[in-house]
């Protein structure tokens, strides 16, 4: 709240004041102290008059329109006069002798009542300047009165009675009290709705204690309302609202209390204001508001909201405390006077006085003071002192116009100063004034006035200075206008909007409308305009095309309409009322043309009128004078979406949507994330055209079709065509029919219908657009009314479709007409047709429909015309025409045909064509009968059942076989048929068991089965085929058994089943039987230890396995037989690898010392003794695992160590040779020779090579096979028998041992096979290994 001004004067200083304000228009304010005068003040704090009276003033009242003052003073009989209009102050004697009391105008009239001290009366009418002394209306001195409506008056007085008189003073009621009344006041009290709301009711204070209410109409029941104690008395009390009072009481608390009937007396609200005492309170019903002050401030409080404060006044100065509150009858104003004798008066509303021009604002601020302010350029506010209050306000770029009544006062609006330019006077009282850039055009009294602001701005003539509208040859009256930087536009009361050029000075354009024009609003750029005519219904204007588009919705309260200056919104604008903003949306560009929507309500605050709508933000004007912004409703998304549910995500996307806010719908989308929202902001993309970015939405979801479509489409220049293929796009056919229609290409509205199947309207189409076509159609037409089975219009669109010159056409719309001529009962002319036709197809279609219809002759004539033998043989099979079948057997592929003539033919004894025709059938069990029982060819019967497995053929046969006699065919066949107990049991009788055994052993068949014939041969004493069938049928312990009683005979493979027998019984009790079976427990005969071997393998036992393989490995070498003692150990160390088991060192030395032997062959056969004579000093220094060949061994290792210039190991190994136990054996070839070597010893030799360990890279021998760096065991080359290399490392590709690279392809040029598997090996099967730590891990036991 603003303080407009305060009254100090010394002269009231220290006593309390009274004050009146002018009634109606409040431009003046009456005060008077205890200095014998009253001054009276206009509404800005200027003194304008002033009454000198002969005493202190007693009381003082204006009158119903604020036109006359009246006063009474102390010592005067005189009543003081002051006219507002003249300021001019009269006496008027009142020809009373005692002292005046009282005095109070009528609602009504000019009627002015004046109370003595005395109890009497004086009803002065000021019209007619009449008086009337009513003498003894009361004892004593008139202290309160009233006026109501009706012109009736009530008075109390010190004498405790209540008086209500006529204004002619004739009493009419008296009423006595039981306390002195006081602040008596009239107004209506609720007894029912249906009331007249007539001013009924008296309310007096009574005692400062109670509220007594008189009801005129029932005065003999009044109402006494009694407050609680602790409120204090009464200070002061108000009606308001619908027969509501609010009572003011000393200490601070306000209360509510409701006159209706069923709430009569109820305290509705009660509050306590201020803390220590209440002085006054007054209410103002024009703004809604209710004051109290006390405390040293005033609180104000929304009437529809007393418990909640508005505002809060301090007036910390006055600490003696406040006195009386009053406000203005139109609420502006509210004055307060003080303990001390000082007013204050404050500014709590003001007119809402606005205006703005692009994204400036212009509006009144205080009573005398205009600020301009534009928040969306950042520009700082500018504050403009005004000479008057004004009525109108108009901003431009550069200036700002106030006004009132007839005159405008303009000033320029610099960058660091405010000018006053001019003032100009109209030819009328001017309801509005427009501004832009050097131009102002005033609406005054119908006619509007465009004038240069600045005439020294311009050069121009002097017709450019001024213009008034209409020109006088019009006869209308202009209601409304609007000025933008190129147009003057305004409305008329005949509907006319015209367009006036500026640059040109001539109207460029003219809309005609049905009714008056009362409200225009074009946009920004003066490109479209909303209008509000005298219907109150609202209208888009485009004056480009002269188009007119009805704004739905549209409120008959509107009050005006707002364009938003965001420029990236050009479409949306807002029309508010006094409650409620609508906003709308122009949308120029859709598939359905131009229209107008409402997106959406927002609510707006008490007095808030709208200004500016910049980017969803509403700048609105209050009361106060203040700026105050709300955000639409329709721009909730502008907000942080992240901070929502998905619900309210959704609503904000249908809004951006509606706003055509597609960046924003896109994050949106972005953040919703699910595939509905994308179609739909895609749809919208489509149905305002906006191609690309429908484009790129499709592009983001994966929509690939409509991807490739509208980039199709994007270049399209024709309006109704690309409008046309989106309408299409979204399924809305009709309009996009229309469209094409519309547009350049009318023959796209043909090709949709075609590609729909729309048949119907594309021959409508056609028959405009496109004649040569409609045979096309209507073959298409024909085709989908048969699917539908409408056969009679389909034929007539068949016929229709023959062209006579487009052969291929032609005859799908021939096929068409036999089809359908066939279909109607016109059997002759469809066959005939179908006949004459080519097609294959359709003779078996047409067949097909016969055959439906029970035509088989003509059916079975069109199949086999078409070549589909199977079918015709089908038909005519129903015909039983036999003869014709057989004709076509040779063509027929369908078994099922060749079965029902099989059967025809053997029902007539011709067995020979039936069993051929059954063979076509595939029925073999047919075929196999046929041979047994009547053409007695048995051998062709088994060669079919052996070929089909036929199981009832094996039945047959075995039947067959067993009348012959022959058992062993027929126990055949019999398993062949799984006849198993009739095999076991014929086998049985006839002593053909092993028969049995043999058949069935090769069968998947049951163990019971297996258990019998073991049952069988243990009986026989036949124990290996016993062993065997327990075997088979799981019985493992009876299998053993059987097995280890076996004759010598059967030794060998009798051992080989119970290893097998063990193995898969993984039973220890078996195990250890069949293991003293082979150690010769039970018979005292060892069994050779390759059984044990294979016993362990089968048990997966490997490590016991390795030991018997090294066991057996060493028999075999101390037997000579190395080559077997090599396999042996391979074959077990290949298969401890697989196991993921560690090698027993031991079998990798045997092995790495066979090898080597094995390799020394391979080296002296290719020539290369070194190789040779290393791998042999190897093994001579392992000598004693060879016993059986140590002297050729080591006279070998003498004489390639002598070729290979190894002298002294050569020595070494001859003087090994000289000692006794050997020299008698050695070849007597080489004998002088190894003795002259003794004796004469040559001890030179050839270093051997070093090369890197792998694991460490020390270097070593290349023959050595433990590091001494790092102690590992180095794996040696297959191929050389020396260590690997690193760098030289491959392996065989079959057993997967290494050798070096180098060595094992040369060596694979003269050998075929590996030296280790034996396995055959090419050069280009190795692969050198560049990364060999795989086979560097320890896979031997150390």
């Amino acid at each position: 709240m603003k303080r407009v001004f305060s009254l100090v004067e010394k002269s009231w200083l220290g006593t309390p004041i009274q004050f009146t304000w002018q009634k109606t228009s409040g431009n003046y304010l009456a005060a008077t102290g205890a200095d014998h005068t009253v001054k009276i003040f206009d509404r800005h704090g200027q003194k304008r008059s002033k009454i000198n009276l002969p005493g202190n003033c007693v009381a003082m009242d204006w009158d119903k329109d604020g036109d006359i003052l009246a006063v009474i003073a102390e010592t005067s009989s005189c009543i003081y006069l002051w006219d507002a209009n003249k300021n001019k102050t009269s006496q008027l004697d009142s020809g009373m002798r005692d002292q005046m009391s009282y005095l109070l105008w009528s609602k009504v009239g000019s009627f002015l009542a004046v109370g003595t001290v005395k109890g009497n009366l004086l009803i002065y009418n000021h019209q007619t300047s009449r008086k009337i002394p009513v003498l003894g209306k009361h004892t004593k001195r008139i202290t309160c009165g009233c006026w109501n409506a009706d012109n009736l008056l009530a008075l109390g007085g010190e004498d405790k009675l209540i008086t209500v008189s006529n204004q002619e003073g004739d009493t009419l009621r008296q009423t006595s009290l039981r306390s002195e009344p006081s602040n008596m006041q009239f107004s209506t009290m609720k007894i029912d709705e249906r009331t007249a709301p007539t001013e009924n009711t008296l309310s007096v204070v009574v005692g400062k204690k109670a509220l007594l209410l008189f009801n005129l109409n029932d005065p003999d029941n009044p109402v006494d309302l009694e407050f609680q104690q602790r409120y204090g008395t009464i200070v002061c009390y108000s009606w308001y609202g619908n027969g509501y009072i609010m009572i003011g009481f000393s200490r601070g608390v306000f209360v509510v209390v409701s006159t209706h009937v069923r709430e009569l007396g109820d305290e509705i609200i009660q509050t306590c204001d201020h803390k220590d005492s209440l002085t006054s309170i007054a209410i103002s019903q024009t703004i809604n508001k209710a004051a109290t002050c006390g405390d040293s401030c005033i609180k104000i409080h929304d009437l529809s909201e007393l418990k909640d404060m508005y505002a809060i006044i301090n007036l910390d100065e006055e600490n003696k405390g406040l006195d009386t509150l009053s406000w203005t009858d139109d609420g502006q104003l509210l004055a307060v006077s003080t303990q001390r004798g000082s007013l204050h008066v404050f500014l709590t509303k003001l007119p809402i006085l606005g205006d703005t021009c692009s994204t400036r604002i212009a509006c009144l601020t205080s009573l005398l003071e205009v600020t301009v302010v534009n928040s969306v350029e950042g520009e700082p506010p500018i504050t403009i002192s005004v000479d008057v209050e004004p009525s109108f306000i108009a901003v431009g770029l550069y200036h700002l116009a106030v006004g009132m009544n007839n005159r405008a006062w303009f000033y320029v609006l610099g960058e660091n100063a405010i000018k006053k330019l001019k003032d100009v006077e109209y030819l009328g009282t001017v309801a509005r004034v427009c501004l832009h850039s050097d131009y102002a055009a005033a609406l005054f009294e119908g006619r509007v006035q465009l004038h240069l602001i600045e005439s020294e701005m311009l050069d121009a003539q002097e017709e450019r200075e001024t213009r008034l509208f209409p020109p006088v040859d019009e006869k209308c009256r202009i209601l409304c206008h609007a000025l933008t930087g190129d147009f003057l536009i305004y409305g008329t009361d005949t509907g006319v909007i015209q367009y006036f050029y500026i640059e040109d000075w001539q109207f460029v354009n003219e809309y005609r409308h049905l009714v008056g024009v009362k409200k225009i609003f074009p946009d920004p750029n003066g490109t479209r305009l909303v209008f509000i005519d005298e219907k109150s219904e609202g209208f888009v204007y485009c004056p480009v095309n002269d188009a007119t588009y009805e704004i739905p919705d549209f409120s008959p309260t509107i009050k005006g309409v707002l364009w938003e200056n965001w420029p990236m919104d050009k479409g949306v604008f807002i029309a508010y009322d006094d409650d409620k903003v609508y906003t709308y949306v122009f949308h120029k560009d859709t598939i359905q043309g131009s229209k107008v929507i409402l997106a959406g309500g927002t609510k707006v605050p008490f007095s808030h009128k709208p200004l500016l709508l910049y980017n969803g933000e509403l700048t609105c004007q209050t009361q106060s004078g203040k700026i105050n912004t709300i955000y639409l409703c329709t721009h909730d998304f502008l907000d942080n979406v992240k901070d929502v549910g998905p619900s309210d995500r959704k609503q904000m996307l249908i809004q951006t949507l509606m706003l055509k806010r597609f960046a924003d719908a896109w994050e949106m989308c972005r953040v919703l994330n699910d595939q509905d929202s994308w179609d739909e902001l895609a749809k919208i993309c489509l149905h305002h055209m906006e191609v690309e970015y429908a484009i790129h939405v499709y592009r983001t979801i994966g929509n690939v079709a409509m991807v490739m479509s509208l980039e199709q489409i994007k270049g399209i220049e024709d309006y109704s065509l690309l409008a046309g293929h989106l309408a299409m796009f979204m399924n809305d056919f009709n309009l996009a029919q229309d469209l094409y229609l519309a547009s350049t290409c009318p023959i796209a509205a043909l090709e949709m219908r075609r590609d729909l199947q729309h048949w119907d309207s594309a021959l409508q189409l056609a028959k405009r657009l496109a004649p040569d076509q409609m045979p096309f159609i209507s073959k298409e037409y024909a085709i989908q009314l048969e699917f539908t089975g409408d056969y009679v219009n389909a034929l007539a669109h068949y016929e229709k479709g023959i062209t006579g010159d487009n052969k291929e056409h032609d005859e799908v719309c021939l096929a068409g007409v036999a089809q359908m001529s066939i279909r109607m009962g016109d059997i002759r002319r469809g066959v005939n047709q179908a006949l004459k036709h080519p097609s294959r197809v359709l003779k078996r279609d047409c067949g097909a429909i016969l055959e439906n219809m029970k035509q088989f002759s003509e059916a079975a004539q069109l199949y086999e015309k078409g070549l589909y033998y199977d079918k015709a043989a089908s038909v005519y099979i129903r015909c039983k025409n036999w003869v014709k079948v057989g004709e076509l057997l040779p063509h027929v592929s369908s078994p099922k045909i060749h079965l029902q003539y099989a059967k025809a033919k053997e029902a007539d004894g011709r067995y020979k064509e039936a069993v051929v025709a059954y063979e076509n059938a595939k029925q073999w069990n047919s075929v196999i009968r046929i041979y047994l029982d009547h053409l007695n060819n048995p051998e062709k019967a088994v060669s079919i059942v052996r070929e089909t497995q036929s199981l009832d053929g094996a039945k047959m046969v075995a039947r067959f076989f067993l009348q012959l006699g022959d058992y062993g065919s027929a126990i055949q066949f019999l398993v062949m048929s799984k006849c198993y107990i009739e095999a076991f049991t014929l086998a049985q009788q006839h002593n053909k068991m092993e028969i049995y055994a043999d058949i069935i052993g090769s069968e998947d068949t049951a163990n019971e089965d297996y258990q019998s014939i073991a049952l069988y041969f243990e009986g026989e004493k036949k124990h290996f085929q016993a062993g065997k069938f327990f075997l088979l049928c799981g019985q493992y312990s009876r299998a053993l058994k059987h097995f280890l009683k076996c004759p010598n005979s059967e030794d060998s493979i009798a051992i080989e089943m119970a290893i097998e027998t063990v193995g898969q019984a993984k039973d220890e009790l078996l195990t250890s039987q069949l293991i003293d079976h082979l150690m010769g427990e039970s018979d005292g005969m060892p069994k050779d230890a390759k059984y044990l071997f294979r016993l362990y393998m089968a048990l997966k036992q490997y490590r016991e396995a390795a030991r018997t393989a090294i066991i057996i490995a060493r028999e075999e070498q101390s037997a000579g037989n190395y080559r077997n003692a090599h396999d042996v150990l391979f074959s077990m160390y290949a298969e401890l690898r697989s196991q993921k088991i560690k090698i027993p060192s031991e079998m990798a030395t045997n092995l790495m010392i066979l090898h080597s032997y094995r390799l020394v062959k391979i080296h002296v056969k290719n020539g290369d003794h070194m190789k040779g004579a290393r791998m042999l000093i190897r093994v001579a220094n392992n000598i004693s695992k060879f016993p059986s060949h140590v002297v050729p061994i080591l006279t070998s290792t003498v004489i390639e160590c002598h070729r290979a210039g190894l002298k002294n190991s050569a020595f070494v190994f001859a003087a090994m040779l000289m000692r006794p136990e050997h020299r008698s054996k050695i070849d007597t070839k080489y004998k002088k020779k190894i003795e002259a070597m003794v004796r004469r010893p040559d001890t030179s030799e050839t270093e051997e090579a070093t090369t890197p360990c792998p694991f460490c890279e020390f270097l070593l021998p290349e023959c050595g096979l433990l590091c001494p760096g790092c102690k590992n065991n180095i794996p040696y080359c297959i191929a050389t028998g020396r260590h690997m290399l690193k760098n030289d490392w491959t392996v065989c590709p079959h057993c997967d041992f290494p050798a070096l690279f180098s060595e094992f392809k040369i060596m694979l040029n003269t050998e075929s096979t590996c030296p280790m598997c034996s396995e055959r090996l090419k050069p280009a099967q190795l692969k050198k290994i560049t990364d060999c730590t795989p086979y560097l891990r320890t896979e031997v036991e150390q």
